[in-house]
């Protein structure tokens, strides 16, 4: 399972396709959302709407089955 680079927290798919849609296509290593939200000076209530939109955009990097939409650690 892949880890945050920065804080070490387990990665969820939408995290890991967020931080791709973000920052970098071809990443290998990834943020988990509080540390791009804190990264791009943003909420992370705001990066779940990001999530959101892309889901609804029918981007495969999304799961609308993640739960992870509440989880703002």
């Amino acid at each position: 399972m892949d880890k945050c680079v920065n804080c070490g927290k387990p990665l969820s798919r939408n995290e890991i396709g967020l931080h791709k849609r973000l920052i970098n296509r071809s990443a290998e290593e990834y943020m988990c959302k509080s540390c791009l939200a804190k990264y791009f000076n943003v909420s992370a209530e705001w990066l779940d709407e990001k999530i959101k939109m892309y889901i609804l955009q029918g981007c495969t990097l999304f799961s609308e089955s993640e739960t992870d939409f509440e989880d703002h650690n």
